[in-house]
């Protein structure tokens, strides 16, 4: 189902909204398979599941993107223009959240048969905090809920970049205690910082968010650029 071509304003904001959770949703289903892949001790498959919630995602933006470009140039109200800027913004960054989510697919049917049970058990910590910001940021943007977004910041700047900063610590050690593990090691480590980039690109939107909220976004803050 695509995006009605000549939406008016309120009835373009219900739709990109509807469009825009389930780009979180996706994402939130990438984490969730690994999640699943690691309970069940079986990676393989993974990264054909999240290739394709990749491809949705990109449909979606592509769908989410023309909506918005066809919002501007429509009568809208400001707080209309001020809600399709955040979206229109915020969806390079959800991209990239379903890259990061499916590179992180990617490595651990590569490495995950030869990785040992410590260096698996780093990763999850890290993926159940990005699925919690997750959770929370659909819940801030479905219900405006300023809360919730400024919830997704300080999960980040609290406890991400604490994992992110084990994990690397963990992998160094494992580097210097088994040095024929190199490349798992090395593995880990891409891991984890491609899961604390993840968390940057929601920390990104939430804060978007919260200017939306506030009502910080306006017509001098920019003219949309594509």
């Amino acid at each position: 189902m695509t995006l009605s071509s000549t939406p008016s304003g309120a009835a373009s904001v219900e739709q990109v909204t509807a469009r825009f959770l389930r780009m979180l949703s996706i994402a939130l289903e990438q984490l969730e398979a690994v999640r699943d892949a690691d309970a069940r001790a079986e990676f393989a498959g993974l990264t054909a599941r999240a290739g394709a919630l990749e491809q949705e995602t990109n449909e979606l933006e592509r769908e989410i993107e023309d909506a918005c470009l066809r919002a501007f140039a429509a009568p809208l109200s400001e707080d209309e223009l001020a809600f399709h800027l955040v979206v229109f913004r915020s969806l390079t960054n959800l991209e990239r959240v379903g890259d990061y989510a499916l590179k992180l697919a990617r490595d651990l049917e590569r490495f995950a048969p030869r990785a040992r049970s410590a260096t698996l058990q780093d990763v999850l910590p890290l993926v159940r905090l990005l699925s919690r910001m997750l959770e929370r940021l659909a819940y801030a943007f479905a219900e405006r809920d300023l809360s919730a977004a400024r919830e997704v910041m300080r999960l980040d700047y609290e406890q991400v970049d604490a994992l992110y900063e084990q994990m690397g610590r963990a992998s160094l050690t494992r580097l210097l205690e088994r040095p024929e593990d190199t490349e798992v090691a090395l593995a880990a480590g891409q891991i984890a910082r491609n899961l604390e980039r993840l968390g940057d690109h929601l920390v990104n939107v939430a804060e978007r968010l919260e200017a939306l909220v506030l009502g910080r976004v306006t017509r001098q803050q920019a003219a949309p650029t594509h």
